[in-house]
This record gives C-alpha cells, sequence and structure tokens, in this order.
C-alpha cells in the first residue's frame, strides 16, 4: 500500500491538540520532550503546556501556533507508526504536502531535515511573520465563491494605492486574498457587489503577501545556515504546486518564497492525485491537528478520500 502524508498548518491549533498522543505513545511523548527541550521557556511555557492546557489566546498567536503545529503532527506521525509497528520503510510514504507551515512538516518526514532543525525554523518563521504582522496594518479575507480570476479581480478594485493580493487556493470556491487593513475593508464590500461572501480571517496580518518580506529574509538567512538534504520522496512546493528539486539551494529558496507568494493547495492536491494516487492501492492520511484538509479535500475532489489521525485509534 502506498501512502501519502497531508500535514497541517496554521488555524489547525486547538488547546489540547497532541495531549493524546502523547499520553498513550511514548514516541509521541519523546517528541514532545524535546521540543520542549529545544525551545526552554522561550514561549512564554513550554510548548507542550501550551499544546495541552493553552490558553487559546497564547496558542493562537503566530508565533506559538506555528512550532506548535509542526511538534504536534510530528508527534501524531511518530505515535501513528509506533501504535502500528511500522517504521517509516515500512510505511511506503511515497509523498508528502503540507498547507503552508505544514510543507515544513512534510519536508522533515521526508528526510529533509532533522526535527530539531525544522523546529527551530518554524519558531523563527513564527516570529518572524508576527513581528512582520505587527509592523503594518494588515488582515486576511476569505471569498467564498471565488476562483483565481474572481480573486484577482476583487484585489484589482479593492487595492487602489495599498497591497491586496491573492493568498491561499485552498479548495474550488475558496479563495483567501491577503493586504493592508483599508484594502480589506474595500475588499469585502467588492466581493459582496460581485456575488461573493466574504469573512474577514482572525490572523496576525497579511501573509503570503509583499508585507512578509521582512520575515522572508529573515527566514532566508536562518535556512541558508540549515543543513538540508534531498527528500527521500516527493514533496510538495506550495509555490509552484510542483514536487520540490532536489537541490537543497532550491528547497531552500521555495520556502523563502513561500511566505510572500500565494499557496496553491488545491493544485497541490491535484497534482498528487493524479500523479501518486490509483485511488486503490494508496492512501491519503491527515496528521493532527485536527481535520480541516480532509474537508479541503471533498471540495478538490470527492472521490479522494483521507484517513484523520486526530487522535489515536481515530481513523475518521
Amino acid at each position: 500500500m502506498n501512502n501519502i502524508i497531508l500535514c497541517p498548518g496554521q488555524g489547525a491549533q486547538t488547546v489540547s491538540m497532541g495531549k493524546l498522543w502523547s499520553d498513550t505513545s511514548e514516541a509521541a511523548r519523546a517528541i514532545f520532550e524535546q521540543a520542549d527541550e529545544i525551545l526552554g521557556e522561550s514561549l512564554g511555557a513550554p510548548l507542550s503546556t501550551l499544546c495541552f492546557e493553552g490558553p487559546a489566546d497564547t496558542l493562537n498567536r503566530t508565533d506559538v501556533s506555528q512550532p506548535a503545529i509542526y511538534t504536534a503532527s510530528v508527534a501524531c506521525f511518530a505515535g501513528w507508526l509506533d501504535g502500528e509497528n511500522l517504521t517509516t520503510k515500512d510505511l511506503n510514504m511515497v509523498a508528502a504536502a503540507g498547507l503552508s507551515l505544514g510543507e515544513y512538516t512534510a519536508l522533515h518526514l521526508a528526510g529533509a531535515f532533522s526535527f530539531a532543525d525544522g523546529l527551530k525554523l518554524v519558531a523563527l518563521r513564527g516570529s518572524a511573520m508576527q513581528e512582520a504582522a505587527q509592523a503594518s496594518p494588515s488582515s486576511m479575507v476569505a471569498l467564498i465563491g471565488a476562483d483565481e480570476e474572481k480573486a484577482n479581480a476583487v484585489c484589482d478594485k479593492a487595492r487602489e494605492n495599498d497591497i491586496l493580493v491573492a493568498a491561499n487556493f485552498n479548495a474550488p470556491g475558496q479563495v483567501v486574498i491577503s493586504g493592508a487593513a483599508d484594502a480589506c475593508d474595500r475588499a469585502e464590500a467588492v466581493a459582496v457587489e460581485m456575488g461573493m461572501r466574504a469573512t474577514r480571517l482572525a490572523v496576525a496580518g497579511a501573509f503570503h503577501s509583499p508585507f512578509m518580506q521582512q520575515a522572508a529574509d529573515q527566514l532566508g538567512e536562518a535556512l541558508c545556515a540549515t543543513q538540508i538534504s534531498a527528500t527521500r520522496c516527493t514533496v510538495m512546493s506550495n509555490v509552484t504546486a510542483l514536487p520540490h528539486e532536489t537541490d537543497p539551494d532550491q528547497i531552500r529558496l521555495r520556502l523563502v518564497e513561500q511566505l510572500t507568494s500565494p499557496v496553491r493547495w488545491a493544485a497541490c492536491c491535484e497534482h498528487l492525485i493524479a500523479n501518486h494516487s490509483d485511488h486503490e492501492g494508496t492512501q491519503f492520511h491527515e496528521l493532527a491537528p485536527g481535520k480541516s484538509l480532509g474537508g479541503m479535500m471533498r471540495r478538490i475532489n470527492r472521490g479522494t478520500k483521507v484517513l484523520g489521525h486526530n487522535e489515536p485509534a481515530t481513523v475518521s
């Protein structure tokens, strides 16, 4: 059986995430212990405490949620394999993909870098994105009923002299735009006029837009100092919606570009379905926390089932 692993991104966090995995699996617990040792009190409390106990307003901060989700996903993966008495080789993972932040989880699972190095990268990424978001008033708006053409039309009509761009192509009919707060205000009205629903997202700022260039520069420096290897299997790039190249410098480049470029998640999934899934000998798996990627897949390709591993012994 071939397996494809899907890794969640920011927004999937919830208080108690990963706790049941930690409680029932030594392998999962070891991941949280390693994360606590690496990060110490840098987030104000041990990472495991924030994941298991919250509070929610702290866990929802960009600088906290990103290392928290990465750790919970890797712990879930370790606990799942441990419970099935499988090694990574036994699993026969043919591909992996992650939504934005989740791309780091996917790259780690495919052998591009160690858990520790990945954790340090996502902790820096989250902190740098938080700082960039606080530097200027900015936000994001979900457009329901939009495709790429309609989303770009909304941006063009609402942008004026501000920054406003398409940021996430999550699924058919679901596009997120990102930019200056005033431009987002105008975009909400324009979208309604064009027959779409618009919802302001509870995020720190305009992710996957030029507002994140400062964070991208910081991340680029950290990536240059990080050991990166060619992946053992296909890992999708959010920027290109194509597999990462084997050249480590190209992996670094795509991760830097990701902060200021749109996330093409729907296209990533479509590529995996077309090139790595025969629908009978392949299974898609979504790691904790949450089940959002399975929900997106139902909109992308209803015939592709995603098995969830949000909790131990739970496949839904």
